[in-house]
């Protein structure tokens, strides 16, 4: 079985699968530092809890934006797994050309998402990661992955906005029906979402302008995604497990 292992700002996301059905998918807070120990023994219980032995883990490939946790994460694999894992890194076979001026500029969660987004879907696209920051990649037909723009991710935003005032509070940020908040925590839930939606269709928009391609289709993934996507028509696909889905697809190129 392969461990499919996203490391984030926020969070670390794995995903258990049999070739290519995802069996269990898994979370667990970055920020908190851990030994090699502490993620060896972790993720073991985990597979545990779950009906599996660590012995069952053949393979293991990790993307990372955070290069502080990869040290122990990494030994921890190695020791209590007796597995090498595949990093995403330049150099590596993905099946798409970076098409940017500098490509080691890419974080590797683009570069799995632009994977999985061109293999599952083809191109031209727009592949949406709403992660701590939320990034939009342009993939041509030919699967290069061309430009991209990068923003504030949602809860990142929102964030800002209470902890930079004297008095607005921390606030539940979901979808919300009207606009016009009658109350200081609905008038700041309404700016959170409909200002985010309103974000996402125009920057959707300018990128079909200045790339002239019209038929491009806007895949999405990620955290709060999902109540962007269900309210917006700029959106065509809303896929959770597009990260996870494009590091077995990478894996399975090498």
């Amino acid at each position: 079985m392969l461990f499919a292992i996203d490391v984030g700002n926020t969070n670390i996301t794995i995903g258990l699968f049999d070739k290519d059905k995802l069996l269990k998918q898994f979370r667990m807070i970055t920020k908190n530092k851990k030994t090699s120990d502490e993620y060896g023994v972790f993720l073991g219980e985990l597979l545990g809890l779950n009906g599996y032995k660590r012995s069952d883990i053949t393979d293991v490939i990790i993307a990372s934006v955070v290069p502080d946790v990869m040290h122990s994460l990494t030994s921890g694999i190695i020791k209590y797994f007796d597995v090498n894992p595949v990093i995403v890194a330049p150099g590596i076979k993905t099946g798409i050309k970076l098409a940017v001026p500098n490509p080691k500029e890419l974080g590797a969660d683009r570069i799995v998402d632009a994977v999985a987004a061109y293999e599952i879907y083809g191109g031209p696209a727009i592949v949406i990661d709403f992660g701590t920051a939320t990034t939009h990649d342009l993939i041509l037909e030919d699967g290069s992955l061309f430009a991209g723009v990068t923003s504030p991710g949602i809860r990142l935003a929102a964030n800002a906005l209470w902890t930079g005032t004297a008095k607005l509070p921390e606030v539940e940020i979901k979808k919300v029906e009207k606009i016009l908040g009658r109350d200081t925590v609905s008038s700041m839930q309404a700016g959170i979402y409909f200002g985010y939606v309103g974000q996402t269709e125009y920057i959707i928009k300018k990128m079909k302008e200045e790339s002239g391609i019209k038929n491009l289709k806007v895949i999405a993934t990620g955290g709060l995604g999902k109540i962007i996507s269900d309210s917006t028509d700029a959106i065509d696909v809303y896929n959770p497990e597009l990260t996870l889905q494009g590091l077995r697809l990478i894996y399975e190129k090498q």
